[in-house]
């Protein structure tokens, strides 16, 4: 049995990192300010858990949390890129500074590997498709420019401390405990819900724009595969499917799976989107032996069963 620590584990991916391993019977830490997480996601485990309610933003008072862990996964993050155009310097506080604490007490606390939750926002607009780890970077927001910060920083530790590092590039992660109640919310979570209560939704764009959407089980299984696969360590790695929708083919999708058929609202595209996003997953399958096990329309399915079952609260 090992210790994990999960910071942001009471955030959307973070939740469900922490859902799988206390089902595995691993001793788990959560650490969260619960700026952006929710407490109602922890729970099913909030007794088979220990919690810090801390911020990564403030290092002072974290080593206690890090003390004894095995394994490090740093979800804490504003992750949005509307919300970094208008705030840059938070998204920055949050997402680079905050990595950087991490990896300081992680360091300090001799824990054996960290997985840092990277973005696919790094690529930018490249016209190539798919996104592959050995293109160049190109972020186009302040939210990209954050997260590849942390990439960066990621990699200085493993090669000046001997930290193992593995960075995640993540694609449009949806699912189950996605909070649809902000603007800067996962435009699955969002579509769904306004289908649900009967309205119509937002798109930005013409609705041509697609994206690599990503079950949040398949992250999970990558997270925990990376914490000990051998050649992982130092790397970026894709997670994703290897495969693309665009937004207006998923609306498409979650009507015929909810059964109404609902017109979307096309408004003027947002600064820092980019247009296409595909991964490719080679690296994933030859590192880590990760296969997307739960298809697009499969975790759409599952995600609008949860949100049926779990009415819109955005309470904490």
């Amino acid at each position: 049995m090992a210790t994990y620590l999960v910071t942001g584990g009471a955030g959307f991916i973070g939740s469900a990192l922490v859902l799988e391993l206390v089902r595995r019977g691993e001793r788990v830490r959560v650490l969260d300010n619960f700026s952006t997480g929710h407490r109602r996601n922890l729970a099913p485990v909030i007794s088979q858990i220990e919690l810090f309610e801390l911020d990564v933003t403030s290092p002072n008072g974290l080593s206690g949390a890090f003390e004894g862990a095995d394994f490090v996964l740093q979800e804490a993050a504003l992750p949005s890129v509307p919300r970094s155009v208008k705030d840059p310097q938070t998204s920055n506080l949050v997402n680079a500074q905050g990595t950087l604490n991490v990896l300081v007490q992680a360091r300090d606390a001799r824990v054996r590997r960290l997985i840092y939750a990277a973005s696919s926002s790094v690529y930018g607009d490249s016209p190539t498709l798919p996104k592959h780890e050995g293109m160049p970077a190109n972020p186009l927001s302040p939210y990209a420019v954050s997260k590849f910060c942390g990439e960066m920083y990621c990699k200085v530790f493993t090669q000046i401390y001997g930290l193992e590092t593995v960075c995640l590039r993540y694609f449009n992660i949806f699912g189950p405990r996605q909070d649809p109640g902000s603007p800067y919310s996962g435009v699955l979570s969002l579509f769904i819900t306004a289908l649900l209560e009967g309205r119509r939704p937002t798109i930005y764009g013409n609705g041509t724009n697609s994206r690599d959407f990503t079950y949040v089980d398949n992250v999970v299984d990558a997270n925990l595969r990376a914490c000990t696969a051998a050649e992982a360590a130092g790397k970026v790695i894709n997670i994703a499917t290897g495969q693309q929708q665009t937004l207006n083919q998923s609306l498409a999708v979650l009507n015929a799976i909810i059964g109404v058929n609902v017109e979307p609202v096309y408004v003027s595209p947002r600064m820092g989107d980019i247009q296409h996003s595909l991964a490719d997953t080679t690296l994933a399958s030859k590192l880590l032996g990760y296969e997307a096990s739960v298809s697009f329309d499969e975790g759409l399915r599952r995600t609008v069963e949860w949100y049926r079952d779990h009415p819109v609260d955005t309470g904490r």
